[in-house]
């Protein structure tokens, strides 16, 4: 199994930040790489319990991915499941993330681990995904 790590630095307080990866209103800013948009949801990390949410690019595919809240430790982290469903609305195998606040220097700091993987080909592609969010994340923050 693979498993990855990317961190990234914000200049606002862990209080803050954390709103930005817990609530509804403000995950749907930044959930999801660039150039996708997220129409239905049930995506809330303030609170453990089942989420879902559907992607869709411009062209109009959408990709679904479901889990389950497993622990939330605010304003300190947020751990979910993650697995991705195929056109027949089949979960497919499950992973592990975690989102970790920490206060720095400029602010705080978000850590996101996502474990279990598979193989180095699908931690390449979440790696690009997570941080393309992470970019819409740092062009939405406020």
């Amino acid at each position: 199994m693979t498993d990855l790590r990317l961190e990234r630095d914000f200049s606002v307080t862990p209080d803050r930040l954390f709103k930005w990866i817990s609530t509804p209103e403000k995950l749907l800013k930044w959930w999801g790489p660039e150039g996708m948009d997220v129409p239905v949801h049930e995506l809330d990390f303030s609170r453990t319990g089942p989420w879902f949410s559907i992607m869709r690019n411009g062209e109009g595919q959408q990709f679904k991915v479901s889990g389950h809240v497993t622990h939330v430790d605010a304003p300190k982290s947020v751990g979910f499941t993650w697995g991705w469903h195929d056109e027949n609305d089949q979960r497919d195998t499950e992973s592990h993330v975690t989102f970790t606040v920490v206060a720095n220097d400029s602010g705080a700091r978000l850590l996101i681990d996502h474990r279990e993987l598979g193989d180095d080909d699908i931690s390449a592609r979440h790696e690009q995904g997570w941080t393309s969010s992470l970019r819409k994340l740092a062009a939405n923050i406020t």
